[in-house]
């Protein structure tokens, strides 16, 4: 017999976003809207954890303008 404990998906993990204190969810099953984002995303910095879809697009928008 299988326990469905087992077999069921993990929950997302609630965040709070670094830089603007939104909250959101992140998926550890590798669905997260993060991975829908371009290949080129901003690293966190120092202390930062995950940013939120907006935050992370200015981020990245930022980054992009002073290569």
């Amino acid at each position: 017999m299988t326990n469905p404990k087992e077999s069921s998906a993990p929950e997302p993990r609630r965040l709070t976003c670094a830089r603007c204190g939104t909250e959101f969810g992140c998926d550890l099953s590798g669905n997260c809207w993060c991975a829908e984002e371009t290949a080129r995303l901003p690293m966190p910095v120092k202390g930062e954890d995950c940013l939120c879809r907006d935050c992370l697009r200015k981020a990245a928008a930022t980054a992009e303008a002073v290569e």
